[in-house]
């Protein structure tokens, strides 16, 4: 039979056997992949509508990138920061510029990055505005999504993410997202700064409310507090601007920025902000082994020159208007809310024809591949180099899908 041939079963049975169960992936094992395709180990192409949460903006195996890649194998790929190579400048100069930000701070993973504009807004809160030794707060919001470490679980209201890791990090508060008045009562003589995510991604694309970042913005501005912007999804290009702030011409002090700025070769995480920011960090406070090494100063100095051009940015507000307009037109056939900010969707469907699970698990065997988050809701974030009829096919299997 034509089942026993197939290589998935059992590569799946071999993942399922050897790995620790911390994910519920799909049952498909991908061997090979380009632009936004996806093919498995039984030779079946898949649309990537996933894109890695981001991380896979470029594309798989983006020709500048694994150039560049492939040129630094052959030079240098670690010296830790013990030392200065011959990448680390112009990554951390070119970075910097395309944030508008006087600094760089490097590091590896999101969560990493996050972690250090943690640790960077309390030793400000100490060092600069004044607050007492042990009391530094940061505001939070319902919802959010950082990252899985202790601390970052702290504050997280997703129980699945935090229950059974406590004891948990103090100084952090939690207040509902798009709620300014309850964000500004929150704040007190002891608050650093106010974190968030410009979009909600794992909570389903859930964009802000109209004119909730500008107030969380002048919020900040007037009580002496650092706004952290975690643009580490909805950044370098995702929402159809470089970044998500800039849809309504807010500028952070803290941008968290990873997943695409590793161009989905290597992990790349980074903290820009000015240097009365930034510059409370001294030699032996904070670093990473990793954190900005060649190879990834190389790939992300990369992705950076590709956004410099803007041609992803429009690139992903021209087609994110046709993924819109494609999702919209499904409203009532089984679909009862679409969320939509470039190439970015959240989607939900109605809860009496399936759960989000299933939905993802309909669209793979049509060739689509998205991820369920949430019950009835999936979220849709495919490379920025699909295609218009890329994008017409993978609505038209979604329609398919909730057709039954």
């Amino acid at each position: 039979m034509i089942e026993d041939m197939l290589r998935t079963p059992s590569a799946v049975r071999d993942a399922e056997r050897y790995t620790a169960h911390n994910y519920h992936p799909l049952p498909v094992v991908i061997s090979s992949a380009e632009g936004a395709w996806l093919t498995d180990v039984d030779s079946r192409r898949y649309l990537d509508c996933l894109a890695g949460y981001s991380a896979l903006n470029f594309g798989h195996r983006h020709p500048t990138l694994i150039r560049a890649a492939h040129e630094q194998l052959d030079r240098l790929t670690l010296t830790s920061r013990a030392f200065i190579h011959d990448q680390f400048a112009d990554f951390c100069r070119e970075l910097a510029a395309l944030c508008g930000k006087d600094l760089v701070l490097p590091m590896n993973t999101g969560a990493e990055a996050v972690e250090t504009g943690i640790k960077v807004a309390r030793k400000w809160g100490y060092q600069v505005k004044g607050v007492a030794p042990g009391q530094a707060n940061i505001i939070v919001a319902d919802g959010n999504f950082h990252g899985r470490t202790t601390t970052i679980v702290s504050f997280s209201t997703d129980e699945d993410a935090r229950a059974d890791f406590g004891p948990y990090t103090p100084g952090f508060t939690v207040v509902p997202y798009g709620d300014l008045a309850a964000l500004e009562a929150a704040i007190d003589g002891n608050t650093v700064a106010v974190l968030l995510e410009p979009i909600q991604g794992e909570q389903g694309v859930v964009l802000p409310p109209a004119g909730y970042l500008p107030g969380v913005r002048r919020v900040c501005t007037d009580r002496n507090v650092l706004f952290i912007a975690d643009e580490i999804q909805s950044g370098l290009g995702r929402t159809g601007r470089t970044f998500a702030c800039e849809h309504e011409d807010v500028v952070p002090d803290l941008y968290l920025l990873g997943k695409a700025l590793g161009g989905g070769i290597v992990p790349v995480s980074a903290v820009a902000a000015n240097a009365d920011v930034l510059g409370v960090l001294q030699p032996g406070q904070h670093g990473s082994t990793f954190g900005g090494n060649p190879l990834a100063c190389v790939v992300a100095t990369e992705v950076v020159r590709l956004l410099a051009t803007g041609d992803f940015q429009r690139r992903s507000a021209e087609l994110g208007e046709r993924l819109r307009a494609g999702l919209e037109g499904l409203l009532g056939k089984g679909l009862v809310a679409v969320r939509v900010r470039g190439l970015w969707a959240g989607v939900d469907i109605d809860p009496a024809l399936m759960t989000g699970r299933q939905a993802c698990e309909r669209l793979m065997d049509r060739g689509v591949l998205a991820k369920d988050t949430h019950g009835s809701t999936i979220r849709l974030a495919p490379p920025l180099v699909i295609t218009a009829d890329e994008i017409d096919h993978a609505v038209a299997q979604l329609a398919a899908v909730l057709a039954g």
